[in-house]
């Protein structure tokens, strides 16, 4: 296996940033393997996890190309005062992994996953855009980014700084149960998978019952698991795990479909 560690500039961020992405060894060529995209969590970066967890170990057991982007404080989100994160990371990411690697996006080998915010950050992108993605995952996901700003004084003006105001960010395109009420996305995501996984003594834990009473009800394909675990590595070190089973496992029953 390998790991490009790239520093690059972004002209949507108009700044440099930093992207890591491993490439594994095996019989496929790259430009042909599935890829996805691994998302950090709100105080991490691109390298959170390669250095947090046996990642590289557990993804030599599967044929992914994993893209791990780094975007801050942003919650995914084109900020209200700071850069245009989702569209860095939705259009000109996949733009600069295409030019690299020569890996064009097809929906049945592309697959997203993240923890916390990038767990939101995930099924915001695939909900967004579920033309995109195979399959989605959510690991101990801050879905509910409402009540994280109830719950969360702390962050007021970091999230301020990406949302602008509650108001603003109650029912907007920001906002997951919002996405999950739209028509038009709800039925482009029947063919996409989502895959919400949360640890039982995890302070997201009823934000993630929330999201899943709805989920469960609206999306054709969602599955939902939980076990015992916090908000921290080692529930992550073990969910990673069975997503990248989970996904390979969905990738061979779709690599062939036209």
């Amino acid at each position: 296996m390998t790991i490009c560690r790239m520093n690059f500039k972004s002209q949507v961020l108009d700044l440099s940033t930093s992207v890591n992405v491993y490439l594994p060894d095996n019989e496929v060529m790259i430009a042909e393997a599935p890829i996805l995209y691994l998302l950090h969590g709100w105080s991490d970066d691109c390298n959170a996890w390669l250095d947090s967890t046996n990642l590289i170990r557990q993804a030599q057991a599967y044929p992914f190309v994993i893209v791990m982007p780094q975007v801050g404080l942003s919650y995914y989100t084109d900020m209200i005062a700071g850069g245009d994160y989702f569209t860095f990371l939705t259009k000109e990411l996949p733009q600069k992994i295409a030019q690299w690697f020569q890996i064009m996006p097809q929906k049945k080998k592309t697959f997203v996953a993240g923890l916390s915010m990038g767990g939101y950050g995930a099924f915001k992108w695939a909900l967004t855009y579920p033309e995109q993605f195979c399959a989605a995952a959510s690991l101990s996901g801050a879905l509910d980014v409402v009540n994280i700003w109830r719950q969360k004084p702390e962050r007021k003006k970091h999230l301020a700084a990406i949302f602008g105001d509650l108001d603003l960010l109650t029912d907007s395109r920001n906002d997951l149960f919002a996405l999950l009420k739209n028509p038009a996305l709800v039925e482009k995501s029947c063919e996409t998978h989502f895959f919400q996984m949360c640890g039982t003594e995890d302070f997201v834990y009823a934000d993630n019952q929330r999201f899943l009473q709805i989920a469960k009800k609206t999306l054709r394909n969602f599955e939902y698991q939980e076990s015992p675990g916090d908000h921290n590595w080692d529930y992550w070190e073990g969910a990673i795990e069975l997503v990248l089973k989970r996904f390979a496992g969905i990738y061979e029953e779709n690599k062939n479909v036209l």
